[in-house]
């Protein structure tokens, strides 16, 4: 099944929901802001998206330009920032069989989902 790891507040996020939608396909919303994930599933996101922590991060935040932007983090510390201020996440981020994909471009949503 497809997960999407969706702000309904981002309209990158709506709009690739609505994509996968109207493709037909199972999927699952993960509302991450709320239901935060932890630090072992960020790592296992990760992995799936073969990106380092800092390429998952929303640098353009304040939060990150105000606590983080500038230190020498290590990928645990980014990943920790990243649990404990979920806005930090890049989104929306599409999971299908065991890989991911940052869903911002569609067309690379519609080659991803084939």
């Amino acid at each position: 099944m497809i997960q999407i790891y969706h702000n309904p507040r981002c309209g990158k996020s709506r709009n690739c929901l609505a994509f996968v939608d109207q493709s037909k396909q199972e999927y699952q919303i993960i509302p991450y802001l709320t239901e935060t994930p932890s630090f072992s599933d960020l790592k296992e996101l990760l992995k799936k998206l073969n990106l380092k922590p800092i390429q998952l991060v929303r640098i353009k935040e304040n939060i990150w330009i105000e606590n983080y932007k500038g230190k020498d983090l290590s990928d645990d510390q980014i990943i920790q920032a990243m649990v404990e201020n979920p806005i930090l996440i890049e989104r929306p981020i599409v999971v299908k069989d065991g890989k991911a994909i940052i869903g911002r471009d569609l067309d690379l949503v519609s080659d991803f989902l084939k």
